[in-house]
């Protein structure tokens, strides 16, 4: 338990400055992650016999997130569809050696990281507009005088506050509080109240309470955090949070049936006491699609 928490204030720490950073060490860090998902995939569909094909598929995930990075989303489809072509033709090639089945797991691995994490690029590159601080918001609800001291909270709101953050430092932000939120608030009303199990053959731990008590918890978070830190229309959040909930619970169940599978515990060792990069970001892998299409389509910014 201490290695587990220990490790995950540091990832916390790093991820927090990358994200803030941006720009290449974000992009860095986001390949560096989609390489070490697609090894982890592939390490756990070979406990099947299922062989993929490691290289060249690293090599089409740096293209696609390098051209999600620079925006370029007809060279991100000509990549996916260069990429597809040449490793079906490796069936000929090397016939025998890549079997048709291999050249399929591929193309559905490279897809299942990938796309999700050159959607998170997207996000964070988003829109370069500067948001207002979060100190204008929340100084005030935090802020009151107190006679004789004289005490204005608010002041150190500011200070603690003051901020600014772009569009896509913020949607990043918010993607990943309310995804963390669905993950604890599962986990802790799971734990306390779990009784009915909600894919017993596929993770037995997770149950029915535990995703109830996920959908208000991550609602209230993400509506909270996203209109009042950074000041996004307050309905639209609410609902956000609410779907968010759902979408993350599903990427959870769908890393948990390729682990199931593959009969391994953890896709991993990336964070000690925290498993792979698939056990860290099952849940972005689809709630990063689903927000970004969200935020395009509601017109949120």
């Amino acid at each position: 338990m201490i290695i587990r928490t220990i490790s995950g204030i540091i990832g916390i720490v790093i991820a927090a400055f990358i994200i803030q950073l941006g720009s290449l060490p974000f992009a860095v860090a986001t390949i560096i992650l989609s390489l070490l998902g697609w090894y982890e995939f592939s390490d756990i569909l070979g406990k099947k016999g299922l062989d993929t094909t490691l290289i060249l598929g690293g090599v089409v995930l740096i293209l696609m997130e390098c051209c999600a990075w620079l925006g370029n989303l007809e060279e991100l489809l000509a990549v996916m569809t260069i990429g597809m072509l040449m490793i079906f033709l490796l069936t000929v090639i090397l016939y025998g050696t890549v079997r048709p089945v291999d050249a399929s797991v591929s193309i559905g691995g490279i897809l299942y990281i990938g796309l999700p994490f050159s959607h998170l690029m997207m996000l964070r590159f988003f829109d370069d507009e500067k948001l207002a601080p979060p100190a204008d918001a929340m100084s005030k609800l935090f802020s009151f005088h107190v006679p004789v001291v004289n005490l204005d909270i608010g002041g150190a709101f500011d200070a603690l506050l003051s901020l600014q953050f772009d569009v896509g430092t913020a949607l990043i932000w918010l993607l990943f509080i309310a995804t963390w939120a669905s993950d604890t608030f599962a986990f802790f009303v799971g734990t306390a109240f779990g009784s009915h199990k909600l894919a017993s053959t596929i993770s037995p731990k997770k149950t029915v309470e535990g995703f109830l008590g996920s959908m208000v918890g991550t609602t209230a978070v993400t509506g909270v955090v996203g209109h009042f830190l950074f000041s996004f229309p307050m309905q639209e959040m609410f609902l956000l949070g609410l779907l968010l909930s759902i979408v993350a619970m599903l990427g959870d169940l769908v890393e948990s049936a390729l682990k199931r599978y593959g009969g391994v515990k953890d896709s991993g060792f990336f964070l000690p006491g925290h498993g792979g990069v698939l056990d860290r970001f099952d849940s972005i892998l689809f709630t990063a699609p689903f927000f970004y299409y969200y935020v395009v389509v509601m017109g949120i910014v």
